[in-house]
């Protein structure tokens, strides 16, 4: 079997190639020690079997991000049989700054020309063989989403692994440098597992990560010699070797390219529009509202029937099953638990059928370009802005939407102040509490609760970036693909890929979640209290759930909150809008009769208190999976940590002023 490799700019079509080359064999994971997604299929040529390996989309591989970082390493270490990269024929000069980065590393390299027939409706006719001829590579002309050119493709891919050929690349004003180089770091055996030249060149480029490696042999003292005469001639070393490669594409481009008296094309007038600086953000206000309505509204009754099917299952075994015992541990634990994971099922289906259909149709581009210069303000990048908008229907999917930011530290800040974003979950404790104590001002209270948790994630954002972080939001590099009518395949599939990983993932940790709190509500430290406790505001006060509402209560009392308040929080941990109906348990009344009894349970000020908290303690089991999978557990625990502090302090401050003033 034959491991390739498929690399590429983002929205070149190497993700669509990668469908169509592996099918449905497809095996979705992470990168060793990374969140990144690692995508492998299989397909068979001729009697042979191919690996496909879906590397990051990249603009380069000076690996200053973790998608960066994750791409080169697998070249540079596990030296797949050929490395195919996908290039856009409709950017060639920017497409090509990478496959000069490959050929330096000297692999198997074939060259996979995508959407050749959009060049040729633009204007540009590219000599295919004139372009072979300059870069020494094989190149195919193809057209992903139209299938043509994939038999050629798999053909030449055949062909490339049976006869490998090493690409290469020479800069002609830094040759005598990288050959010195390459001679000093020659004197040292234990750097001869690395490609030399690559090494030297990298050098030259002032690579941190090569420097490492260098650094440790015993020649590293007569290479920053050379390195420092280097710089006395050219200067700054990075922008050198910049400059030699945009030399190399220049002369590439005006040999094999030639361009027809350009037309004002249809994306481009759209552009005009679009990504306007003023008309643009008038224009993304309603596209973001669309995505929101349509995600959550259509989703809304396939989560309703999910969850009646779940209730009626639950009855069911209840009424069915003669252990009371198990039949409550079934019921209330592990079939809520189910419900919890599969009630999100239609939200990211939806979710990512209708970001798959604004990648596909080239518009996921210009989002991050419009957004990204008042995002910067906070300390984010562009990209942030459509999780922080789907953060007000729900964090899961808003979290899992982060996987188009590229940055490490970009997307982290994105997700662990994405659980402040007031999700519809909460809504329910808003109108119970604004219902009660704030008759005449429902809406403005509700409202306020909305901008209090936007206003702290955007504080927050900055703070981070400032104290822990320290760095800036990543630049904005990106390609504007031309506009497309999106392919439905394509995006059916990406959408299954996307869901049907989350689901795999969190399913349990969610269903453990569940089932742990249903365990704390039945037994108390007099032992099993009976499945009743679920129901019984006698017996659940003396469940291990009141007990820890009990120790806790001294700590709220600043607030004006009774320990059955401070029992409700710990339902919300499965989900927010649980603390109503275990307000309801805990207080021994029907949810219809729980208006009246927290009017005098709470105080306008405590109620207004009560609610900030709500929105800010500790994310849902489902968010805190969300987060644990895209980012693991360290951030899962500062995420807790912080938002507990936070939520007290703000709290805390609202009783106190409010009780000043009121």
């Amino acid at each position: 079997m034959y491991e390739i490799a498929l690399i590429g700019n983002p929205n070149v079509g190497k993700s669509t190639l990668f469908n169509i080359l592996t099918g449905e064999n497809v095996y979705i994971g992470n990168w060793p020690g990374v969140t990144v997604e690692k995508k492998e299929g299989y397909f068979t040529y001729n009697g042979e079997k191919f690996k496909v390996v879906d590397l990051p989309g990249v603009y380069s591989l000076t690996a200053n991000s973790i998608d960066e970082i994750v791409a080169r390493d697998y070249i540079f270490y596990e030296n797949p049989d050929l490395v195919v990269n996908i290039v856009d024929a409709t950017a060639l000069e920017r497409n090509l700054y990478l496959t000069l980065q490959l050929m330096e590393m000297e692999p198997n390299l074939l060259i996979a020309l995508n959407k050749v027939d959009l060049a040729e409706k633009l204007g540009i006719d590219i000599d295919i063989k004139k372009l072979e001829e300059l870069l020494g590579v094989k190149v195919v002309p193809i057209s992903a989403t139209k299938k043509k050119g994939i038999d050629k493709l798999k053909k030449e891919i055949y062909e490339a692994v049976k006869n490998k050929k090493k690409s290469k690349i020479k800069y002609k004003n830094l040759e005598p440098y990288i050959k010195k180089i390459t001679s000093i770091l020659e004197k040292d055996k234990n750097l001869k597992k690395y490609n030399l030249r690559y090494l030297a060149i990298k050098l030259i480029e002032g690579d941190k990560y090569i420097n490492e490696i260098v650094k440790k042999s015993n020649v590293w003292d007569d290479i920053k010699k050379v390195l420092d005469d280097i710089k006395k001639k050219y200067g700054d070393l990075e922008y050198l070797l910049v400059e030699e490669r945009y030399k190399i594409i220049d002369e590439i481009v005006n040999k094999s390219v030639k361009r027809k008296v350009k037309k004002i094309t249809f994306s481009q007038m759209l552009d005009d529009v679009f990504t306007d600086e003023k008309v643009g953000i008038l224009m993304l206000i309603p596209l973001l509202w669309m995505l929101f309505k349509f995600t959550f509204d259509v989703s809304a009754p396939f989560s309703d029937i999910i969850n009646y099917i779940f209730s009626y299952l639950s009855e069911l075994i209840k009424t069915t099953l003669p252990n009371e015992f198990l039949a409550s541990l079934l019921a209330d634990g592990i079939i809520s638990g189910v419900g919890t994971v599969l009630v999100f099922f239609p939200i990211l289906l939806f979710l990512f059928f209708a970001l798959s259909f604004l990648e596909e149709s080239g518009f996921m581009a210009r989002i991050p370009f419009i957004a990204d210069r008042i995002m910067n303000k906070f300390g984010l990048p562009g990209k942030a802005v459509i999780p922080l908008v789907m953060g007000f229907g729900c964090n899961v999917p808003a979290i899992l939407a982060t996987r188009t930011i590229e940055d490490k530290y970009d997307r982290i800040i994105t997700i662990i102040i994405n659980p402040l974003m007031s999700c519809s979950a909460r809504l329910p404790i808003y109108a119970l509490f604004a219902g009660a104590l704030f008759t005449e001002y429902q809406g403005i209270v509700i409202l306020s609760m909305y901008l209090l948790g936007l206003i702290l994630a955007l504080t927050l954002s900055l703070l981070f970036r400032k104290f822990i972080f320290k760095t800036s939001p990543s630049y904005l590099i990106i390609e504007l693909p031309q506009y497309q009518i999106p392919h439905l395949h394509i995006v059916l599939k990406n959408t299954w890929e996307r869901v049907y990983d989350f689901l795999k993932k969190a399913g349990t940790i969610i269903v453990f979640g569940v089932v742990l709190v249903w365990f704390l509500s039945v037994y108390g430290p007099s032992g099993y209290l009976g499945v009743d406790a679920l129901k019984n505001p006698d017996l659940i006060s003396k469940s291990y759930v009141a007990l820890i509402g009990k120790i806790l209560s001294p700590l709220f009392s600043p607030m004006g909150w009774d320990w059955r308040a401070c029992s409700s929080l710990i339902f919300g941990f499965i989900a927010k809008e649980l603390v109503v109906g275990s307000l309801a348990i805990l207080y021994g009344v029907g949810e219809e009769k729980l208006t009246s009894i927290i009017s005098h349970a709470f105080t306008p000020v405590s109620a207004f208190a009560f609610m900030a908290f709500t929105l800010i303690y500790v994310p849902c089991v489902a968010t805190l999976t969300a987060i644990k999978q895209e980012l693991g557990w360290k951030w899962v625990i500062f995420t807790v940590v912080y938002e507990m502090i936070l939520a007290y302090i703000v709290a805390l401050l609202i009783s106190i002023i409010g009780n000043i003033i009121f």
